[in-house]
């Protein structure tokens, strides 16, 4: 069963109504009844206060390459501290990581770890940046907050879907030094259809998070005949080109059948590297393959030389002609923090 937290912490961003609250964290504004949770299970509506119910409960930690998040601009070839707890703000039918980020969150085994407690444990296994991953990381922001206010000096990264409010991103983009964002698609259809959240709400992040200067960097899961048509991934791209700028790391991932979508094939390997051609033809420099062993596919390439700069093989990383964030071999300034 899920940790009984020793603390009761109120959460940020909402207001109270006759009958209950309406929490403010995310887009979909929930109502949350005396006793009752809001959709993504983290917020709980006590007598005196809305709860951050989620708050220190840790379903999941361990130390991961860099990468896997992804992230192959930040810090290329370190290690970090990964940390995940319950409940998401979406509901994706596809979602590999529903077993703490759909299920009851009452019933999810976890362990509560205090905020002190975790930096502990990070800085004990030498590591300088801590990522909260493997569930959504926004509706644990009370707890995010909080650990970093005992360590300023960690690095902060979250690995999102995006779907949050403008006032409470702010706030953590003032304490954040990187950030991948899922687009999970470029048509609102799916987002209504398969998450249950908004895709305008999301490109709104994205542009807010890129414009405050936090290290940006974007997957796209390719599902077959769901997100993956031509049209939709040019019109993605340019919109990436257009409204962030085209050196943004653009990882496209390899979809697998899982949890309600587990009669959706593999993505197949052409339209993984037909993807990454369509993106570079928009003018993307940066476009990686993920979930899949494609030659070159995950490899830095200055694009004003045209060097291999880092050669990736899995999580086998080789910086071959990096000399700190500029291309060794011509010295072009390179989207990349080192």
């Amino acid at each position: 069963m899920g940790a009984t937290s020793p603390v009761k912490i109120e959460a940020r961003y909402y207001e109270r109504t006759d009958d209950g609250y309406i929490c403010h964290l995310c887009p979909h504004n929930c109502r949350i009844a005396i006793g009752k949770y809001g959709l993504c299970g983290t917020r709980r509506g006590n007598e005196d206060f809305l709860e951050a119910y989620s708050y220190g409960r840790v379903s999941s930690l361990c130390v991961d390459p860099i990468e896997k998040k992804p992230l192959n601009h930040y810090y290329p070839k370190s290690k970090i501290f990964s940390v995940g707890g319950i409940g998401c703000s979406m509901t994706c039918k596809h979602c590999q990581n529903y077993s703490i980020s759909q299920r009851e969150t009452g019933k999810k085994r976890t362990t509560y770890v205090s905020p002190q407690a975790l930096v502990d444990m990070c800085r004990s296994e030498g590591m300088d940046s801590i990522a909260f991953t493997y569930n959504e990381p926004m509706i644990w922001l009370e707890y995010i907050e909080d650990v970093m206010r005992c360590d300023p000096d960690l690095r902060l990264v979250l690995v999102t879907n995006g779907f949050i409010n403008e006032e409470p991103l702010k706030d953590l983009c003032k304490i954040t030094n990187a950030m991948n964002i899922d687009i999970k698609a470029f048509r609102n259809e799916f987002y209504r259809d398969i998450c249950h959240a908004n895709l305008d709400d999301v490109l709104r992040t994205t542009k807010l998070v890129y414009g405050s200067g936090v290290h940006l960097e974007i997957t796209y899961l390719l599902i077959p005949g769901y997100n993956d048509s031509m049209e939709e991934l040019t019109d993605f791209s340019e919109w990436v080109v257009n409204e962030l700028s085209s050196d943004v790391p653009v990882h496209f991932t390899r979809f697998h059948p899982d949890n309600g979508m587990d009669d959706v094939p593999w993505t197949p390997v052409e339209t993984m590297i037909a993807a990454k051609e369509i993106a570079m033809n928009a003018g993307l420099e940066f476009v990686y393959l993920g979930n899949v062993m494609v030659e070159g596919g995950n490899d830095t390439i200055c694009p004003q030389c045209d060097t291999e700069v880092i050669r990736r093989t899995g999580y086998m990383v080789d910086l071959e002609n990096l000399d700190g964030n500029r291309c060794a071999c011509c010295g072009a300034h390179l989207n990349i923090k080192n």
